[in-house]
């Protein structure tokens, strides 16, 4: 034994059997594939290490930035990603994991996914994809009528029509959002006269042949960051994504919407889009939908519903009236690989109107030609894989029973850890969930009842000193490894605005067990007790008994 490290050698036949020839039954990559097809969630639990490494630490895997001159075995790489990759990944599929938009798949996504990247279609173009178009197209008219709900004739003239598309793939929400500004734009600005269209000439001279000072874009302020990037991107300018104040169940304040709707009416701006949320990222509330579509009606404006969250709600019987308005909606956007339980990458846009896409179609004459069935000449991406393959198989396996299911009961479980923290003297139940995310923070009993007598300057010292042991138990915790709960940043009304760091939890994972619930709450309180948190503890107290100690007469 020399104990020389075994090269590859790069030549024609080995290349040719790369692309043909399996591993053999025995190989790693082999055995990973049997471990993950017999037990998907075994796997994970046993190959991601749950205590956290340090990200700098990883980093220095990932380092060498040369393109190996020399190739590796199968074997040795796939090592390299058990022991460097997929040890520190997160394990997202986790029924501890309730921090983020993320959670178990369905065991059939796996094998299905293969399929999907074993037949590696381009969904730009019917030449490259065939029957992966007419299923995309289908999808779409599943989720447009999940919204809109026309009936069958509707679907039947439109769904298929290569002329017209009822929505757009995309890769997820962000792209869906940016989409349906983009249609919004392109048509508030049509060609007329001499103007050839603000797709043509440009946002300038849109505003200069329309008489106008400015666009904007209104949107509550609990809106999602990829309005502002697609406002950016549009030509708008961030600034003109204009910022709604919402009320105290963080939905927008119709009267103050159409206050700036007047407002900007007066300087001569035009009202793009108004854009209703319906599942808000920090807290998952809903719009008042049907209110904001009257709005944008009487200002002429697109309305669009970033549903990216919140859409699959519809599913249910008993939760989908939460989401009136939706309907009517000029465009909505969902996210698959949230709620519809899909992989990574998956999102879409539907309109209401057929025709309004065409705002935006783009024909290329080696690739995409006008009067062609092909969806690439109305979406923002080129290449796109065949993610309506998973969408589609999702809708037809687990159906509208299956997701109606899956959608109450995150709901139902959301409000029951909510009875669970208000049962916990020392929590602070801070948002009460509408869907299923919630918000809530460590608050031992007494410094709740110091924050129903203290005044403004007291209140804030205190949710100071809260929102650093906050910030220490939520990453205290994630460091361990057994439980993560994500943290967000919110201005509840009770404490006079100010800015509270809170726990938000998201409850999707129908593998999430009340149990599990009450262990994170355990491993919280007893974080609380650490050393390393015990001086804030003690600044926390001492401005709770200050306030507790003084006499109501000289507090006032």
């Amino acid at each position: 034994m020399t104990g020389k490290k075994k090269t590859a050698q790069a030549s024609l036949e080995a290349m040719y059997r790369v692309f043909t020839v399996p591993e053999a039954p025995d190989s790693t990559l082999s055995r990973i594939d049997q471990d993950i097809s017999r037990n998907l969630a075994g796997f994970l639990q046993e190959h991601i290490v749950a205590i956290e490494r340090d990200l700098g630490d990883v980093v220095k895997d990932f380092s060498e930035s040369a393109v190996p001159e020399k190739p590796v075995f199968v074997s040795e790489q796939t090592q390299f990603l058990l022991d460097k990759l997929v040890a520190h990944s997160v394990h997202t599929a986790s029924p501890s994991f309730i921090g983020h938009m993320t959670s178990a798949l369905p065991y059939f996504m796996l094998p299905l996914s293969k399929i999907m990247i074993a037949l590696n279609q381009n969904l730009v173009k019917t030449e490259t994809s065939k029957a992966f178009t007419p299923m995309e197209r289908q999808v779409l008219g599943m989720i447009h009528r999940l919204v809109y709900n026309e009936d069958s004739a509707y679907y039947r003239k439109w769904m298929h029509d290569p002329r017209f598309a009822l929505g757009a793939m995309c890769s997820g929400g962000t792209i869906a959002n940016l989409t349906a500004l983009w249609v919004a734009r392109n048509n508030a600005f049509p060609a007329e006269g001499s103007f050839r269209g603000i797709h043509e000439e440009g946002l300038f001279r849109a505003l200069r042949y329309y008489g106008h000072e400015g666009a904007a874009v209104l949107v509550s302020k609990r809106g999602h960051y990829s309005l502002s990037k697609a406002a950016d991107v549009l030509g708008l300018g961030r600034s003109s994504l204009i910022s709604v104040p919402t009320d105290d169940d963080n939905r927008i304040q119709t009267d103050a919407l159409r206050e700036k709707c007047l407002e900007l009416q007066a300087q001569k701006v035009k009202i793009l889009a108004i854009c209703g949320i319906a599942g808000t990222t920090e807290t998952g509330n809903v719009d008042p939908l049907e209110e904001m579509a009257d709005i944008a009606t009487e200002f002429g404006a697109h309305f669009h519903v970033d549903a990216a969250w919140g859409g699959p709600t519809l599913f249910s019987r008993t939760y989908g009236p939460l989401l009136k308005g939706i309907e009517k909606a000029d465009s909505v956007t969902f996210d698959a690989h949230k709620q519809l339980y899909v992989p990574m990458g998956a999102g879409l846009v539907v309109f209401r109107d057929p025709a309004l896409v065409g705002a935006i179609e783009h024909h290329a004459q080696y690739i995409i030609r006008k009067g062609s069935r092909d969806l690439g000449s109305t979406t923002l991406e080129g290449s796109r894989p065949g993610m309506a393959m998973l969408i589609q198989s999702g809708l037809k396996i687990l159906a509208r029973e299956g997701y109606e299911l899956l959608i109450d009961q995150g709901i139902e479980k959301a409000k029951r850890f909510a009875e669970m923290i208000e049962e916990r003297p020392d929590f602070e139940l801070v948002t009460q969930p509408e869907l299923n995310i919630l918000t809530y923070r460590y608050c031992p009993a007494e410094t709740q009842e110091a924050l129903t007598q203290a005044d403004t300057l007291q209140s804030e010292r205190i949710n100071a000193s809260l929102n650093r042991i906050t910030k220490f138990l939520q990453k205290t915790q994630r460091e361990h490894g057994k439980a993560f709960v994500s943290r967000t940043r919110l201005e509840p009304a009770r404490h006079h605005r100010y800015p509270c760091v809170v726990f938000r939890v998201v409850l999707a994972n129908p593998l999430t067990t009340q149990e599990i619930l009450r262990d994170i709450l355990d491993e919280q309180v007893e974080l609380a007790g650490h050393a390393d948190v015990q001086d804030e503890m003690d600044v926390l107290n001492n401005l709770t008994r200050a306030v507790l100690d003084t006499p109501q007469a000289n507090r006032a």
